[in-house]
């Protein structure tokens, strides 16, 4: 059965709904997800042991530190990169990443990890980009879309907006894409198709409507 499509507006009002009125807690919706990508890895990247995350300052971000520990608890070896301005993570990402150091998953800020990947995750941004992709997000993103390996976006591949699909500048190309909950608008139309690759919806996020 095709998946709901929705915007990222929807979307946001959804979480929000299950989070405050529901009282879901956001970190309870963080680790379902990031449960789904790990199944979504273990099952088509079963051999990658080099796993690279490379995660925003935000809650997909969040999203990446949190499979980060599910996948080394998998026996993969994981490393984060940080490319987000650490004055703006948010509490969900300050969590995981607490749990990440915990954990002892390496945290680094520089992209050399992504030459020896057997696999890339994007964790960058989320569905709310709304503007040009520029500087050293720009660099991230192209870096990763000349490495190697594979890559499986987190939600929406990054620089690519949610509810049109048009590419904000320079966006990943990704090889698959996990979405949460409901598809999104913009991974339907020909370009976001282009750049988000095979969508697997995870729709048992426990997300609820209004």
């Amino acid at each position: 059965m095709m998946s709901k499509l929705v915007t990222a507006a929807e979307m946001k009002h959804y979480d929000q709904f299950t989070i405050q009125t529901i009282g879901i807690p956001s970190l309870v919706l963080m680790e379902r997800a990031s449960l789904a990508v790990r199944d979504v890895i273990l099952h088509d990247y079963p051999d990658a042991q080099q796993i690279s995350i490379v995660t925003g300052s935000g809650n997909n971000g969040g999203d990446g530190l949190c499979l980060g520990r599910l996948l080394q608890i998998a026996g993969k070896h994981v490393t984060i990169i940080e490319v987000g301005n650490p004055a703006h993570r948010s509490e969900e990402h300050l969590a995981q990443a607490h749990i990440c150091d915990y954990y002892h998953i390496p945290q680094v800020t520089s992209l050399a990890s992504l030459a020896t990947a057997d696999l890339i995750v994007d964790a960058i941004f989320g569905i709310g980009i709304d503007r040009e992709v520029k500087a050293s997000y720009a660099t991230t993103i192209e870096a990763i879309n000349t490495a190697a390996a594979p890559v499986i976006a987190v939600d929406v591949p990054s620089g690519i907006n949610t509810d049109t699909g048009a590419v904000m500048g320079v966006a990943v190309k990704a090889d698959s894409t996990v979405t949460f909950a409901f598809n999104k608008v913009g991974l339907t139309t020909k370009n976001g198709q282009q750049y988000a690759g095979r969508v697997i919806v995870a729709d048992d996020m426990g997300t609820y409507e209004n």
